[in-house]
This record gives structure tokens, C-alpha cells and sequence, in this order.
């Protein structure tokens, strides 16, 4: 299969055609306002009552940063059209991780939106993921998109859902990727991302992950031959206190 021809990539083509069509000539509320000295100029404020104006990076990452909108909705729909892509490619440059990302669209209570515009939404998530774990070229590692959708959408399940289904040899390395990026802070009981969303329940999704990893991903990363090691840390997530780190195999973590 030529690469112009992966399924995953021609979904998420669509999907981010589909955004902006679906978001063209929207604007930030006439009204909306923010702080010169933090945010920006006036002048550039006038930018995202503008519809359909390309921004230029850094004014574009202001403003998806920014959590002091009176309306953070309608400025991520102004923005979505650009700010999508610019997501898939790499190139939001968050302070900390890509999960940043997703609690600007948890701000923005996308999920809420009129029907065609949260579906709209919800399948570039979809689509994004499933090119991230099928597509050898995508650029943005999975374990990096999960955690912006997971922010973006307050739980786990549906991208773990997802994982599931795809179950060839590149989406079984993405998991072994993703389970030695996440195994320290799981293994010390936390969630590998910083949860940014006063409404997300940080400790379902940790415990959700957790029983995904001891269940299902256990097998895969077994069938599929991730290192040893890696799979006995998957392993020593179902253990508790002094039975976790008095293990053979426990890594030497010190937290």
C-alpha cells in the first residue's frame, strides 16, 4: 500500500476538511476581551473577531493557551480550522505536553456544541488517534495524542476502545511505547499526565488505564514480544504497597 493511499490518513484529511467547513466564518464574541500586558494587543484581540484570518503562531498558541476567555468556545471555534491541523503536525508547542491541548477543548465544552459541530469535533479526535497508532509516518507520538484526547473528551475508554480494534504489529509498538512512557508514574500511582479540567475525575482515568494495561494490553504486549522487563512493570501494577516494591522485578523506582 502506497502511503497516499493509508485509510488513516485519508480519515483524518477528511476530518480536518470537515472542521473547516464546519467552522468557517466563525469569530470570538464582539465583546470578548483579554489582558494587553498577559494576552496580546487590542489589534490582535480585533484578529479573532475577524473570521477566517490565518494567525501567526505565537498568537495562535496565545491563544489557545489563554484561560481567562469570557467565551473560550467560540474562540476555539474561531480557531479549530488552523489550530487542528497545526496540531497534527507538530507544531502547538505546549508548555509541559500535548495535553495542554486538551483542556483548552475541555474549556471550550466542545461536547456541548450544536450536533453538527461536536460531531465534527469528536471526529477529528477519532480520526487523529487512529492515524497516530496505523500511520508510520504520523508525527505526533500516541501516547501524546491519547493524553490530548483523553483531557479533550474527560475519559480513557473511548480511546482505549479504539485501541483495541487496531491490533496490527505498528499499534501493538505504539503500546509498548506508551507503557514504557507511562510506567514510572503508574507505578508510583499516578496519572502519566497532569489533569488540567477542575471536571475530569484524575483517579478513574488512572484506574481505568491501569485495569486496561493489566487486562488487555497485558496480552497484546505479550503476544507481541515488548520486553521482558517492561511487561513484568505492566505486571507489578496489580500489586499494592510493600508487594510492589519487595517484587524481584520491581525497577528501583524512587518517587
Amino acid at each position: 500500500m502506497h502511503l497516499a493511499d493509508h485509510p488513516a490518513r485519508r480519515r483524518l484529511s477528511a476530518a480536518l476538511d470537515d472542521l473547516a467547513v464546519t467552522f468557517r466564518g466563525m469569530t470570538a464574541q464582539p465583546d470578548e476581551n483579554n489582558c494587553e500586558c498577559h494576552w496580546g494587543s487590542a489589534q490582535e484581540l480585533s484578529l479573532l473577531k475577524t473570521p477566517d484570518v490565518e494567525l501567526e503562531p505565537d498568537l495562535l498558541r496565545r491563544t489557545w493557551t489563554a484561560i481567562d476567555w469570557t467565551d473560550h468556545g467560540a474562540v476555539l471555534r474561531r480557531i479549530l480550522p488552523q489550530f487542528a491541523p497545526v496540531l497534527v503536525a507538530g507544531g502547538a508547542d505546549p508548555l509541559f505536553g500535548l495535553e495542554e491541548a486538551g483542556y483548552s477543548f475541555a474549556r471550550g465544552r466542545w461536547q456541548q456544541w450544536p450536533d453538527d459541530q461536536a460531531a465534527s469535533v469528536r471526529e477529528f479526535l477519532h480520526a487523529w488517534w487512529e492515524h497516530s497508532l496505523t500511520d508510520p509516518d504520523a508525527v505526533v507520538p500516541a501516547h501524546q495524542v491519547f493524553a490530548m484526547c483523553a483531557e479533550a473528551s474527560g475519559s480513557v475508554g473511548p480511546w482505549l476502545a479504539a485501541w483495541e480494534k487496531q491490533t496490527g504489529r505498528l499499534s501493538d509498538r505504539r503500546l509498548a511505547e506508551a507503557a514504557a512512557e507511562w510506567e514510572y508514574e503508574l507505578l508510583g500511582d499516578s496519572l502519566p499526565w497532569s489533569v488540567g479540567w477542575y471536571e475530569h475525575d484524575e483517579e478513574a482515568m488512572r484506574t481505568d488505564l491501569v485495569a486496561w494495561l493489566l487486562g488487555h494490553a497485558a496480552v497484546r504486549l505479550h503476544e507481541s514480544g515488548a520486553p521482558a522487563d517492561l511487561q513484568h512493570r505492566i505486571r507489578l501494577l496489580g500489586l499494592t504497597g510493600e508487594a510492589r516494591w519487595t517484587d524481584p522485578h520491581w525497577p528501583g523506582h524512587r518517587y
